[in-house]
């Protein structure tokens, strides 16, 4: 459908009961069915709308009352952004939006790229990726051809994925969405002392006592109808060391006054100095400073001279909303964060983060500047192989206290998803040496070398390295929060999967003979399903039978997330894993067997996938003569049992013999109860070869401490694996043995590989 024909949404509220739709995420319904569902009187509560996906139709109900329209150019650009509560921020902030509106080819710009301003032109404006039917409107970037000193600081010659965009020298252009790109003529805005809105981080003058006082906003505050500004004041006029103050906002003024009334405050652009580095810090380097009674931590975001100050200054992005804004000071934005998370002091009150000093071999160990470390990986570093750990490995090198993944700052989604994918098991090696572009590269680099290789040979990853893997993913622009908010796995997942490594879609399903690609698969079910204990195999076939859906051919690895509304409501108890996952009946060509006799299967029933005559387990599928036996029953005569595709070499083949049934075998399992990912992974043949990886088991000391990992064994998961549905379904949870109730009530992803596949891709 076209993009003109459809109205379009972003949702300004994260909808209750719906895991895949989330604040910031952008929607769309017909044109013509929205103009009729207004017309009603009174209009909707609720409106049906399609999620802008470009895999596959997800159609929800939602709250008029959460969502904003959009124009389609605002469509275009906010599409860009793969982070919702970035995209949400830039629609409710608008300036970048519409100063991106305001570009043209031809306009001579600045674009951020690795935490530096680049000087460049706009070549070319619009998509880089295909629309599809289910995201008819693909985001729009800008194509910049970079210039004078900057030039060779890019990473292509204008062509994105094999097409060209625009021309220019090699390593010259870059692609990037609007919130990094800035015009090198902005509209000069001076605004009036007196009417200037204060903001958060703002440079005050107040009077106390008839006295000047100078200070930063921290607050703005509304007690008993009247309106307050909460203030970290410098010094009084005797030279002692101020505090924080409240104080009647008729009492302040924006600016520092002289004690004539002149105002002292100067519009000056911030003077970059990413050079300097004290104690070695630069930037993205991970601090901490001492406020008040205790310390606060952070990440440097911007280094240089602040209008007031003669001393060098650094802009904080904090790990906690201890901060006064998002990223400005003055009215000027020296870089981007959450709001409360901005905090700017002397780079002389910065010291380098000790919690991740303290769980270093050597203790006494200088964090290394980032930028000094991706350089180091492009020049010395090599792509060097270390296997996933064996059976006796993980009982020697990885179970216990300081085992795993280090988390830290709300990385547990992260670590689990990690873990899971690398520590026993090789099936997505491939995109750890998969060639990628000179910008992807230290990301690459920092997964394998940082990461798994630490992982498989030690059995422990300091939070360090991880926390480096999130800078580096947020300096290109996929999240403002990567660095600080908890996200969802298939969020990391696609981000590292398609947007850095582009490895091709793990999986390829058909539907009404198209061909739709995708990384990971959303459980749906209809309502009128049976299922009370169902096994993953059993979702599985309910989902592809009630969408329409079969499988183009055996992916290597099959990421399943359960059915669940968010992260708290369960639409099971309990699921029984599934390890080995049967898809032979689920493909959408190839040989199958008549499920009664055994025989080549010619025919398929979609109306008797539900009968519980059958099996409750797989599609079903007959030869001829059983399903005219099937079919002459009065209860199935109305069934419309259609004919399957059968391979030319197996057609007068009836042998069961020689048909191999293709199967998955389940090798990780991500749970959440409420807000906390841990894993577990099956690392050997035996039943009882589990174990438990939880990245944030344990902590040392408060505040200045750190995150104890912990990787424990759970052998009673086979024991209840070996049980029957009825056992299953009559043990109490919290009576269960172990860690074995988070298996079994509280999975979120599940992790399937084939062996013979994997050897392949």
């Amino acid at each position: 459908m076209a993009s003109t024909e459809n109205v379009y949404f972003i949702l300004t509220k994260k909808p209750e009961w719906i895991s895949f739709a989330k604040a910031g995420s952008i929607v769309y319904m017909p044109e013509n069915k929205y103009i009729s569902e207004m017309k009603k009187s009174p209009p909707p509560l609720k409106l049906r709308m399609c999620l802008m996906n470009y895999y596959s139709r997800i159609d929800y109900d939602l709250e008029a009352n959460d969502m904003e329209q959009l124009c389609v150019e605002e469509v275009e650009l906010l599409q860009a952004l793969p982070d919702e509560a970035e995209r949400l921020r830039c629609f409710r902030e608008r300036h970048d939006l519409q100063a991106a509106m305001q570009l043209a080819i031809g306009t001579e710009v600045t674009v951020e790229e690795a935490g530096k301003k680049l000087r460049g032109i706009i070549h070319y404006i619009g998509p880089i990726k295909k629309a599809s039917i289910y995201c008819p409107i693909p985001g729009s970037f800008f194509g910049i051809e970079l210039q004078g000193p900057d030039r060779r600081k890019g990473y292509c010659d204008g062509t994105y994925g094999g097409e060209r965009y625009f021309k220019c020298d090699k390593n010259c252009g870059v692609f990037t969405p609007f919130n990094r790109v800035s015009s090198l003529l902005p509209p000069v805005h001076k605004p009036s002392l007196q009417s200037e809105r204060l903001e958060l981080g703002d440079r005050v003058t107040c009077f106390i006592d008839d006295k000047f006082r100078y200070g930063m906003v921290l607050d703005l505050l509304e007690i008993g109808g009247q309106c307050f500004v909460q203030i970290s004041t410098d010094k009084d006029e005797s030279g002692k060391t101020g505090g924080e103050v409240r104080v009647p906002l008729e009492a302040v003024v924006k600016g520092e006054l002289t004690a004539e009334g002149e105002s002292m405050d100067v519009d000056t652009p911030p003077e970059a100095d990413t050079d300097y580095l004290y104690m070695g810090l630069s930037l993205n380097s991970m601090v901490e400073v001492t406020l008040g009674e205790g310390n606060t931590y952070g990440i440097i975001r911007w280094i240089g001279k602040l209008p007031d100050r003669s001393e060098t200054m650094v802009g904080l992005e904090l790990d906690e909303n201890k901060g006064v804004s998002d990223g400005t000071f003055k009215g000027q934005r020296y870089f981007k964060c959450p709001v409360k998370r901005a905090l700017f002091v002397k780079l002389s009150s910065c010291r380098p983060d000790s919690r991740f000093q303290s769980t270093s071999s050597n203790h006494n160990e200088k964090m290394q500047p980032e930028d000094t470390v991706d350089q180091t990986d492009h020049s010395t570093a090599e792509l060097q192989t270390v296997p996933p750990m064996s059976t006796e490995q993980v009982k020697q090198l990885l179970t216990g206290r300081m085992k795993g993944i280090q988390g830290h700052c709300n990385s547990c989604y992260m670590d689990a998803a990690l873990f899971s994918l690398f520590s026993c098991s090789s099936v997505l090696d491939s995109m750890l040496f998969k060639s990628t572009t000179p910008q992807d590269a230290p990301i690459q680099r920092t997964l394998l070398n940082d990461i798994v290789n630490p992982l498989r040979s030690n059995g422990f990853v300091e939070g360090r390295h991880i926390m480096k893997l999130r800078q580096q993913l947020q300096k290109h622009g996929y999240s403002q929060s990567f660095t600080t908010d908890e996200k969802d796995p298939e969020e990391f997942l696609s981000v590292i999967m398609h947007h850095i490594l582009a490895l091709d879609p793990l999986l390829k399903l058909s539907a009404a003979g198209k061909v739709q690609e995708s990384y990971c698969y959303q459980i749906f079910l209809d309502q009128n399903h049976r299922l009370v204990l169902p096994t993953v195999q059993q979702l599985l076939e309910h989902s592809f039978h009630s969408a329409g859906l079969k499988l183009a051919e055996v992916p290597s690895c099959l990421i399943l997330q359960m059915p669940r509304f968010g992260k708290k409501f369960k639409m099971f108890d309990k699921i029984i894993p599934s390890l080995e996952l049967d898809v032979t009946d689920l493909l959408s060509e190839g040989p199958q067997q008549c499920m009664l006799c055994g025989t080549l299967a010619q025919v398929e029933c979609v109306d008797c996938f539900k009968d519980p005559l059958f099996s409750p387990t797989g599609f079903k599928v007959f030869c001829e003569k059983c399903s005219e036996q099937v079919h002459s029953h009065p209860q199935r005569r109305s069934h419309k049992p259609a004919s399957l595709e059968i391979p030319k070499g197996y057609v007068g083949r009836k042998n069961p013999h020689t048909m191999i049934r293709d199967k998955m075998e389940l090798f990780a399992v991500l749970c959440i109860e409420t807000s906390h990912y841990v894993s577990f992974v099956k690392y050997g043949p035996n039943t009882e070869d589990w174990i438990f990886f939880d990245s944030m088991a344990d902590r040392q000391g408060e505040m200045d401490g750190y995150n104890i990992p912990e990787v424990q064994p759970c052998p009673e998961v086979g024991e209840y694996l070996e049980m029957s549905p009825s056992e299953l379904a009559n043990q109490a949870p919290r009576d269960m043995k172990g860690v074995a109730k988070r298996l079994f009530c509280d999975a979120y992803m599940y992790l399937y590989q084939s062996t013979t596949m994997c050897l392949y891709r």
